[in-house]
């Protein structure tokens, strides 16, 4: 599916892409997804699947009928946490600049849908390293619904004036990679930090 540069936004305050691969003429840069919640909804779903298997069984020898029909809601609760665990396992963000191609693919990964968005060096008109305003999270209850905080992030800027997200962190670690995004594309770095 071909991508717009909205499909690339990013709820988080920080993304964190490492380098997969570099050579002559190509750089691929990779973030794995929410790796620790994860392993977490898969640490319990195995974890409690000791105790779905027997309710599983006497609910398949007696029904919804005897001290097994209470806890119905085990099992069910076990396939939605390995389901969690297998999307937040699937979430893949790729970033791939291309000089001999003269491009920059995008490509956001997971279990539903996969989106590639292919940008032309020619489209970029400079890289930009301001501060993007960052939610603090959810809101209960009505506290603190909506406030913001400052999060450096470091987006392309292109020709019909719309950015798009490549990554958000720290400062020193996205000047690093501003300026080698920079000399691989040939672009402008603008710094508004």
């Amino acid at each position: 599916m071909q991508g717009h540069p909205s499909d690339f936004e990013a709820i988080g305050s920080r993304l964190g892409f490492r380098v997969a691969r570099e050579d002559q003429g190509r750089i691929v840069y990779v973030w794995q997804g929410a790796r620790f919640p994860a392993f977490l909804c898969l640490g319990i779903a195995l974890a409690l699947s000791f105790i779905s298997a027997p309710i599983v069984e006497a609910l398949r020898q007696r029904g919804f009928v005897g001290p097994a029909a209470s806890r119905w809601y085990f099992p069910l609760m076990n396939l939605l946490l390995f389901g969690i665990a297998a999307f937040l396992l699937s979430m893949k963000r790729t970033i791939a600049i291309e000089k001999s191609l003269r491009r920059v693919t995008l490509k956001r990964r997971s279990l539903l849908r996969s989106v590639d968005l292919p940008i032309a060096f020619d489209a970029i008109v400079c890289l930009r390293l301001a501060t993007d305003q960052v939610y603090s999270g959810f809101a209960l209850a009505g506290s603190s619904a909506a406030e913001t905080y400052a999060v450096p992030s470091l987006r392309l800027v292109l020709d019909n004036d719309e950015t798009v997200l490549l990554d958000r962190g720290g400062t020193k670690r996205l000047t690093m990679l501003a300026e080698r995004l920079s000399d691989w594309t040939g672009k402008p770095l603008e710094s508004k930090l």
